[in-house]
């Protein structure tokens, strides 16, 4: 199954921005093997420049970041993939004019993918049959639902440990984006550790275990997602109120 093995991604105190600019503050955060957990806040919180400082895409500043007990802050993004930890970017950031197939395919490239391409592809093509019909059709005519389960089939391809989410629903109905929010819980139950960056609140925390709320760069609130429902906090964090 996808997602073998124990890994644990730990995040501590971890500050990054670009330029001279500061965007996160001594960010600490953790997620275990099959665990998913949310990343929330408003626009410009900080929720991307961290998973792309996890992914290798921004350099941080300060603190560590952890992959099963061993130090990964300063490796570069394609050896984070080989060790596991994969990103999904906001806007899905596909090969346009290259087929479906295609676009899979390079998502295998890495070490870890590898050696399982066949048995891969053909679960991708199973979680969304969709993608299947479309295999042969270039990735830029498919519809916004259909780019996004493309952009995450992919990032499955590499057979991620840790699989980082930026606004997977970013633009998608609310039917769609239940859909895809099912093939996450999925993906956990097989042993992938998820983290996921979004604005949409409600989903998030009706389908993550654990829930951090960003603001200005920093971790405003954070706990478990039951307990966050109807916290009157949330509102006020996502208003600016805080």
């Amino acid at each position: 199954m996808w997602g073998e093995g124990k890994r644990m991604l730990k995040v501590n105190r971890l500050s990054a921005g670009y330029s001279v600019a500061p965007v996160l503050h001594e960010i600490s955060l953790e997620l275990n093997r099959g665990e998913m957990r949310g990343v929330l806040g408003a626009n410009n919180s900080g929720k991307s420049t961290l998973l792309k400082v996890i992914g290798g895409l921004v350099r941080p500043r300060d603190g560590e970041i952890l992959l099963n007990g061993t130090g990964i802050s300063e490796l570069p993004p394609e050896e984070r993939v080989n060790r596991g930890i994969v990103l999904v970017p906001e806007r899905r950031r596909l090969f346009e004019s290259m087929t479906v197939n295609e676009n899979l395919l390079i998502g295998s490239y890495g070490l870890r993918g590898r050696g399982n391409r066949k048995r891969n592809l053909e679960r991708s093509y199973d979680l969304f049959p969709v993608l299947k019909q479309r295999r042969r059709q270039i990735a830029g005519t498919l519809s916004g639902g259909e780019q996004q389960m493309l952009a995450i089939t992919r990032g499955l391809m590499a057979e991620p440990e840790v699989l980082l989410l930026d606004e997977p629903s970013i633009g998608l109905s609310p039917l769609l984006i239940q859909s895809i929010y099912d093939t996450f819980e999925l993906m956990h139950r097989q042993g992938i550790a998820i983290l996921l960056a979004e604005q949409n609140a409600y989903i998030s925390m009706e389908t993550c275990s654990y829930i951090y709320i960003l603001s200005y760069g920093e971790i405003a609130l954070q706990g478990e997602s039951k307990a966050l429902i109807g916290d009157d906090r949330v509102e006020a964090i996502y208003l600016g109120k805080t």
